[in-house]
């Protein structure tokens, strides 16, 4: 990886440009292949060659996957698993609905979301539903994958969808989008309809409240050993503390990368105190934990960041935005 110094230096020469033909809603690697997720159902794979599978024939809702595939969910009715070969498979279908949201479990399993019903699909066995109070409005299993955080109106659910006794209702009013775990399970984390996380913390249900953002959070992700939790929403990249069993409350944030546009996009380094991060006009940059070192990675060009990802290994980014072009970059 090219070394961070307190004097912003650039890699913006050795982006790899990649034509996407349409605005991106999401990326994920899938092994050393990038897959780019189109807003209007195209999958573009980046990889030595870029090719284009259809995965719906609609708009894409939700986006999520792991290592080995890509999950998405439409507004035509259908789940489907893209591999990095282009080959796909249809998971689910249920015509007149939409696939709202979609979440990958460490084990091969995947839950997702029709309106108010959560259903739980495990690698092995019967599919397995939760019905809700209101919409879900964010997936996402814990660590371990033995239990499913689902957030609606009101608070989220934490689900153990092989046992039989009742989801665990973590309450707070409002409406509550999407979730996270801590990497600990020792945190659960929502994002609101307002511009504001709500936080849980479980062994003792304390709440966590985290506010003062200009706008929503729509990105947020934990750093290496849940040290940070990174967000957007803000001129600049806002880090929560999480390292101590109390979490962040009473604690300031820490606030990198500052700019006089918003950040849209945070992706943690899988292996290091690193955060990449996109911006509303389009700049993209690496910050380093420690001391606020940056790396530009990608110049302005007034199409937003929508998503990043980091390869496993942590040496290749992929950027994709809401205009034409993605950028792949290998450090």
């Amino acid at each position: 990886m090219a070394a961070l110094s307190s004097t912003p230096s650039s890699l913006t020469s050795k982006l790899r440009r990649v034509d996407l033909g349409g605005a991106a809603v999401g990326v994920r690697f899938l092994g050393s292949v990038a897959a780019f997720v189109l807003g209007e159902g195209e999958v573009v794979l980046a990889g030595d060659e870029v090719t284009r599978v259809r995965a719906h024939d609609g708009v894409v809702l939700a986006v999520s996957g792991d290592a080995r595939r890509l999950l998405t969910g439409g507004d035509d009715g259908r789940l489907v698993a893209t591999l990095a070969d282009g080959s796909q498979e249809t998971l689910f279908e249920q015509k007149g609905r939409w696939i709202d949201q979609v979440a990958a479990g460490p084990d091969g399993s995947v839950a997702f979301s029709v309106g108010k019903t959560a259903y739980f699909r495990p690698k092995k066995g019967e599919r397995r539903t939760l019905d809700l109070p209101s919409t879900v409005g964010g997936l996402a299993f814990a660590p371990k994958g033995t239990r499913l955080a689902v957030a609606h109106y009101g608070g989220a659910s934490l689900w153990f969808p092989n046992a039989q006794a009742k989801p665990e209702v973590l309450e707070w009013k409002g409406s509550h989008r999407g979730v996270l775990w801590h990497p600990e399970a020792r945190f659960v984390v929502t994002t609101m309809q307002e511009a504001a996380l709500h936080g849980w913390r479980l062994p003792d249900g304390a709440h966590m409240r985290m506010s003062g953002y200009p706008s929503r959070v729509r990105s947020m992700e934990f750093t290496v050993g849940g040290r940070f939790l990174a967000t957007s929403g803000s001129g600049e990249v806002i880090l929560w503390p999480f390292a101590s069993k109390e979490g962040p409350m009473g604690k300031q944030p820490t606030m990198l990368a500052p700019r006089d546009t918003r950040v849209s996009a945070v992706a943690a380094h899988p292996k290091e105190e690193i955060i990449a991060c996109g911006y509303d006009d389009g700049l993209a940059m690496m910050v380093r934990l420690s001391d606020g070192a940056e790396i530009l990675l990608r110049a302005p060009d007034g199409a937003p960041v929508s998503a990043i990802a980091w390869r496993a290994d942590g040496g290749e980014i992929a950027i994709a935005t809401e205009g034409e072009a993605g950028g792949l970059l290998v450090l």
